[in-house]
């Protein structure tokens, strides 16, 4: 954060009324949050268009999925958290953005939401993917497509899981991405492609995966193509 051009970073500094605030984007991201360049990337890398959709960003945080939504023409979205006071103050009052903080995705429902998005993304941390998501995509039948961030050090088990929370094992991360796949696809959503995230997890540098998920399609992605993205022969 700079405040009249320098920069501040205790929390505790003084600010006077009519000083000129302005924050700087994460390094190397254009977006408000490193995040952003995750999704950025998994939409490119999968032919989306995302103009004039409504679209639900399960997991906002401080909202770099939500920001690449918005700059890439989504009608509005729906930015969930369960926590509070974290997504970006720009996004937090752009018109297009209903937040949902204080919401755990996990116990969220079609019926708890503003209007029925048609465009899920999801960008979540400390729990299974498909746990969390699983009663929203069985209540939200709008949702017909869905970009999820696969993270191994949250969907291995912890017998696969070395010191500071990273996953090593190719063999492991390509199972993860395997079992993703499958347990979506059990519940309607086939995984039609699958790229490598170009930015790693942030703590302990974890690989991290993109699936793209469509209703109703069947499961594209065979073992050739997992060990390809997950080796890094691919993006």
């Amino acid at each position: 954060m700079r405040v009249a051009g320098e920069v501040v970073t205790k929390a505790g500094h003084r600010v006077s009324p009519d000083a000129g605030i302005t924050v700087d984007s994460p390094r190397g991201s254009s977006f408000v949050s490193r995040a952003g360049e995750k999704l950025a990337h998994a939409l490119d890398a999968f032919g989306m268009e995302v103009e004039g959709r409504d679209c639900l960003d399960a997991g906002a945080s401080t909202g770099g999925f939500t920001d690449v939504l918005l700059r890439r023409g989504a009608r509005r979205v729906i930015a969930v958290d369960v926590g509070y006071g974290q997504l970006d103050w720009r996004l937090r009052n752009d018109s297009r953005v209903v937040v949902m903080e204080r919401t755990n995705v996990r116990y969220l429902s079609g019926e708890d939401l503003p209007f029925g998005p048609d465009l899920l993304v999801a960008d979540l941390s400390f729990i299974s993917l498909l746990v969390a998501l699983r009663n929203l995509l069985s209540t939200t039948p709008s949702v017909g497509e869905a970009v999820v961030l696969v993270k191994p050090q949250f969907e291995a088990g912890p017998e696969h899981v070395g010191r500071g929370g990273l996953v090593r094992d190719p063999a492991v991360r390509a199972a993860v991405v395997r079992g993703a796949a499958e347990a979506f696809e059990a519940v309607g959503f086939g995984a039609v492609e699958v790229a490598r995230s170009p930015v790693a997890g942030r703590r302990a540098g974890n690989v991290e995966y993109t699936l793209h998920l469509l209703r109703g399609a069947e499961t594209a992605l065979d073992e050739e193509r997992i060990l390809t993205v997950v080796g890094g022969g691919s993006s």
